[in-house]
């Protein structure tokens, strides 16, 4: 798969795409594909502050249920409401279905990411191929 070039990749698996301030998150098609069928997405508060690298919601699936990790730091400005009722479209359109959207506190965080390059090596090397 070849990931979006207009976003940056944490090693945990989730995107985020900036645009001045604003972050909007998501997982990525490795991490949906990784953990099968999405049956549930719980996700933070419009309102919380979210920490770079520390878990700020999960995503449950039929196999197990995984933290998601804020990318950047920043404050919760929306958080995607279709996904309480839909929790399939993050394995339909994984970089479609966005997540939540931070005001971003601190855009040296985005420094730590990787490409979209880096992110497919990276998946590469850690599914050992």
């Amino acid at each position: 798969m070849a990931y979006p070039t207009d976003r940056k990749y944490t090693k945990e698996h989730e995107w985020v795409k900036v645009t001045g301030q604003q972050a909007m998150v998501g997982i990525t098609d490795h991490a949906q594909e990784s953990l099968g069928d999405i049956v549930f997405v719980e996700l933070p508060k419009v309102g919380a502050d979210l920490e770079a690298g520390k878990a700020f919601g999960t995503v449950e699936s039929v196999k197990a249920v995984s933290d998601l990790f804020a990318p950047v730091s920043g404050a919760v400005t929306e958080v995607n409401a279709d996904l309480a009722t839909s929790p399939e479209k993050v394995n339909k359109d994984p970089h479609g279905a966005w997540m939540l959207k931070v005001t971003m506190k601190n855009p040296a965080d985005l420094q730590d990411l990787l490409s979209a390059a880096a992110y497919e090596q990276f998946v590469a090397e850690e599914a050992g191929h």
